[in-house]
């Protein structure tokens, strides 16, 4: 059995919440370049370069790459053989985030009531999603989620014998929607299964995930790249400026279902998309 003192989860939790606030994941920031070179549309170039600019100044200077600094999402897979020592897991996280918000200067959105509208002044309580793995290790991802974008997801409970085209168009349809209001270029991430909660679980666990990383099923794959061809056929562009790029990523994650339903989320995410990851 091996032990981890809680403290050592609440320096971690701190870190990454800065260091996802101020520096996107490689990949997205790739995608990002070179998605404004082969943007067609002149005002979705000019749009691109001002996006390239804005993430070399947060990363050069240290500040948030985006004012709304989001939700503090938490994914944490314990490895069974982990015993936590000195107090309590979930407040040490919260913890965590409460000093990664103050000492990176980032935007506290949180309210503690929804209909009271009171703000905690600290950006807690984080949404948390606990996993027990296989293993002595935690693995440890802090994914800020900005509301823009998080307002614009959905979830629909199909029939099923509904086709993999009914859902294609379905997510099509809620990027439609959605228009410029979650600051495309977006990543979309869907979750496909489970039921009405897991499926939600699910979409928002698919929308950080690398964007270089493909669904390892080729009917999976096959889907998430004839969505983002159609997402990108909408033309709504960058910024909604119009264009020929509106999504930088689509990503699925699915799970076993009933017989009876056939769950699916949408969680759209913002050209910001941020999520860092570290391993105790």
């Amino acid at each position: 059995m091996r032990e981890i003192n809680v403290a050592e989860i609440e320096d971690c939790v701190r870190d990454l919440c800065i260091q996802a606030n101020i520096k996107l994941p490689g990949s997205l920031e790739d995608c990002i370049r070179r998605s404004g070179e082969i943007e067609k549309s002149p005002a979705g170039r000019e749009v691109f370069a001002a996006l390239v600019s804005n993430i070399e100044i947060a990363a050069k200077d240290k500040i948030a790459i985006c004012q709304d600094t989001g939700m503090a999402v938490i994914f944490i897979d314990i490895g069974q053989d982990v015993h936590f020592t000195g107090g309590s897991l979930y407040k040490a996280i919260n913890r965590g985030v409460a000093r990664g918000y103050k000492d990176g200067y980032l935007r506290c959105s949180i309210v503690q009531d929804p209909l009271e509208r009171i703000n905690t002044n600290d950006n807690t309580p984080a949404v948390i999603h606990t996993s027990i793995v296989d293993g002595d290790k935690v693995g440890i991802s802090v994914c800020p989620k900005g509301f823009g974008s998080e307002n614009m997801s959905a979830v629909k409970m199909f029939n099923p014998s509904a086709s993999a085209e009914d859902i294609e168009d379905f997510v099509t349809q809620t990027c439609s929607e959605a228009g410029s209001n979650p600051c495309p270029p977006i990543v979309v991430g869907v979750g496909i299964g489970g039921d009405f909660e897991y499926c939600a679980f699910l979409s928002k666990k698919a929308l950080c995930r690398d964007i270089n990383i493909k669904n390892s099923d080729p009917l999976y794959s096959g889907m998430e790249k004839r969505m983002l061809d159609k997402i990108n056929r909408l033309g709504i562009g960058p910024q909604g400026f119009g264009g020929t790029v509106t999504a930088l990523s689509v990503a699925i994650e699915k799970a076993p279902t009933h017989i009876a339903g056939l769950p699916v989320a949408v969680n759209i995410g913002c050209h910001v998309t941020r999520h860092a990851y570290a391993e105790i």
